[in-house]
């Protein structure tokens, strides 16, 4: 049974356990589809490998479906922020960059993470944006400690972000996650330390910090679902799924 503290829902130790199976099969999707990601491919060719490697861990793709969204996963090249649409039409290209989000439920839990992948050889403009990227998320991991608060997570990203030359998304945040996919409290990804839900043991949040080459500014295509960079500069997108424990992060997809 869920503990309740407001409306955020503390998990039990057997729930988080739940939690970081979909996080397991998470995980081994996504080393699958980095493994895949190369000149050629097409995005509706790592989608229909995904939902056969969640269905054949007994999973289901969480996002298939979600408020009406018709694919297993999501897969955004270049300037394409998140929800990338994928599409038999959309061939990677080498050099490009393409960050794959991939949802899983099981046994009534969800885990939630993505990653962004190189194509062939990539300048190094774009290799370093990946860098940035996938180091602050080790960054605001390490600020999942009960005591701390959601700000301290949101400050360590932007500060990081921003020392470095780049900018943080802020239309879309992080969440919290366990048997709904999204669920309270926000986690943005800028913001003030001190600020915010105190995190306690039991909390699971997805922590996902969405990083620009140029402007923060984003704007959403006519499919109503694909995100880009209004200046259409590069954009990268990492995710994991982290519980507060009493003994600091427990990071349940990886």
């Amino acid at each position: 049974m869920l503990a309740r503290s407001g409306s955020i829902s503390l998990k039990s130790a057997a729930e988080i356990e739940l939690i970081a199976e979909s996080g397991r099969i998470v995980k081994k999707t996504l080393d699958l589809l980095s493994g895949m990601i190369k000149p050629g491919i097409s995005t509706l060719e790592l989608d229909q490998a995904a939902e056969e490697c969640i269905r054949s861990e007994r999973g289901e793709p969480a996002f298939l479906g979600f408020q009406g969204y018709p694919a297993s996963i999501c897969a955004s090249i270049n300037a394409e922020v998140v929800n990338g649409i994928p599409s038999a039409k959309k061939l990677v290209k080498n050099g490009d960059i393409v960050s794959v989000d991939v949802g899983v439920k099981k046994n009534g839990f969800y885990g939630d993470a993505a990653v962004t992948v190189g194509a062939g050889q990539l300048d190094d403009e774009a290799a370093a944006l990946i860098e940035v990227t996938s180091d602050v998320l080790r960054v605001a991991i390490q600020k999942v400690v009960a005591g701390n608060r959601i700000g301290d997570i949101s400050q360590a990203i932007q500060q990081y972000v921003e020392r470095r030359g780049y900018s943080v998304v802020r239309d879309f945040v992080g969440h919290g996650i366990g048997s709904r996919m999204h669920e309270p409290p926000q986690i943005p990804n800028f913001g003030l330390a001190g600020r915010g839900q105190r995190l306690k043991v039991g909390m699971v949040l997805a922590i996902e910090p969405m990083v620009n080459i140029g402007g923060f500014e984003v704007e959403t295509l006519p499919d109503n679902w694909t995100v880009v960079t209004r200046d259409r500069k590069l954009s990268a997108h990492f995710e994991h799924s982290v519980a507060v424990t009493k003994d600091g992060s427990r990071v349940l997809t990886c």
